[in-house]
């Protein structure tokens, strides 16, 4: 057991954040120096102090010392170093950016921040990728996210805001999000603003009736202008809500990006996960997509779902690559505080630690091998192994909306529940947050309030 005291270091989540990534919770127990030491009568193994003034108060500084104790004591070497925020490839930008030079940028990155070599050469050659492919992004441009929080069942693992709707609640919810919609619209166009990505998530747009995506897309088509928009994306995700009508509404409007998500190809953890469809209907899925005409599917993965082995991961994968699958993205499992996972097993992530390293390591040699290279990457909080996200693709089909919210200079327009807007000022490079109210049913009760957030904060 650790007691590990923090004397003039606030706030502590930012710490806190690294060493879940050595310790398990239940291992140790964190105290700043002006909390009530309740631990007088634990019998700690191990006593460490970190004192903010020996590093002059600076984060990483201070990061560095924890990270190095750490692995002197436990053997562990995370390999993504003191790096704990969302976004490691932005970081690299940032880096070269300060330093004008990649090779400085990547000392800084190993000796300083303590990625290992091959997480460090990743993420600035991910940079470089980035960098050449989309550029930076015109100030009048911005990416559009429109978000459809219903979902038929919720996941195991699931903490987005997705909801069971009846039909009733959907449509007031979609009666609300068109008025949003309409006036974002209006707003872009007196200021000259287009997008150029829009992304539809969820939950899972395709819960809703085919009519209602007709109406949905239809709004969008009338409301923005288009003309410079380079990629519309719709997250079918669950196989269980795609048919025939819905994807032929989707591909009328000239939509060519969708993702089909199957998660595992394996029917029993489907069923565990509470995933109410089979490997079949992925399949079926994916005809009905390619017969729609469908250019770029987008295939997403979890490595370290419940009783899953290494083979069954690497079944799963081999079996959507054969589906021929432009992108694939491989999340590592992540126990997130609102799922239902947590409520079972808090610590289920520390214990897939291992099996997730091998699968990742799988993914990447197997996707190589079959022409994929990654081209996005984010982190998440209470992931296996403090590991990775990582999004796949062919050539030419990099989806242009990961890029840009992960590299964070360009606004980032969100509609509906749960969606949080990120303004973008250049000349600062600083971003603002504008969020909507997560609740489906609070959002319609409030819906001008949402709308008064946004001109008053957005426009």
């Amino acid at each position: 057991m650790y007691k590990i005291k923090l004397i003039g270091i606030k706030p502590k989540n930012v710490y806190v954040e690294l060493i879940d990534i050595f310790l398990r919770p239940d291992e140790y127990v964190c105290i700043v120096d002006e909390d009530q030491d309740e631990t007088v009568d634990i019998d700690f193994e191990y006593n460490l102090e970190f004192n903010g003034e020996n590093y002059n108060n600076h984060k990483n500084l201070i990061k560095q010392q924890i990270y190095l104790t750490l692995t002197e004591l436990t053997g562990k070497t995370p390999e993504w170093g003191i790096l704990t925020g969302i976004r490691p490839v932005k970081v690299a930008g940032e880096l070269i950016r300060a330093t004008k030079n990649r090779e400085n940028a990547k000392s800084l990155l190993i000796d300083f921040y303590l990625l290992s070599e091959k997480n460090a050469e990743q993420i600035l050659k991910m940079h470089e990728h980035e960098h050449i492919f989309i550029g930076d992004s015109d100030e009048n441009s911005v990416g559009i996210y429109i978000g459809i929080p219903f979902c038929p069942t919720r996941c195991l693992y699931c903490s987005f805001t997705s909801n069971l709707g009846n039909e009733q609640q959907i449509q007031d919810y979609l009666n609300a999000l068109h008025k949003e919609i309409r006036f974002v619209g209006a707003e872009m166009l007196e200021k000259g603003q287009y997008p150029e990505s829009i992304y539809f998530g969820g939950g899972t747009p395709t819960t809703i009736s085919a009519n209602q995506l007709d109406q949905l897309l239809s709004l969008v088509e009338n409301t923005f202008n288009l003309d410079h928009c380079i990629e519309i994306t719709v997250e079918a995700g669950r196989p269980d809500t795609i048919t025939k009508d819905k994807l032929e509404v989707i591909a009328k409007h000239k939509i060519e990006r969708i993702c089909i998500n199957p998660q595992t190809m394996k029917n029993s953890t489907l069923e565990l996960i509470g995933r109410n469809h089979s490997s079949e209907q992925i399949v079926a899925a994916f005809g009905i997509a390619r017969d729609a005409g469908f250019k770029i599917i987008n295939a997403d993965l979890i490595a370290g779902l419940p009783k899953e082995k290494c083979t069954d991961f690497e079944e799963t994968l081999q079996k959507v690559i054969e589906l021929g699958a432009e992108n694939i993205t491989v999340h590592t499992l992540a126990v997130k505080r609102a799922s239902r996972l947590k409520d079972i097993d808090s610590l289920f992530h520390y214990k897939q630690e291992n099996v997730v390293c091998e699968m990742l390591d799988v993914a990447e040699e197997m996707l190589a091998a079959n022409g994929y290279r990654p081209y996005y990457l984010y982190r998440q909080k209470h992931m296996a192994g403090g590991l990775e996200n990582v999004g796949y693709c062919k050539e030419q089909t990099d989806g242009i909306y990961n890029m840009r919210i992960m590299d964070e200079h360009q606004t980032i327009i969100a509609l509906g529940a749960g969606g949080i807007t990120k303004v973008y000022f250049p000349d600062e490079d600083r971003l603002e947050r504008v969020p909507n109210v997560s609740n489906y049913e609070i959002y319609i009760e409030r819906i001008d309030e949402m709308i008064k957030r946004k001109k008053d904060n957005l426009f």
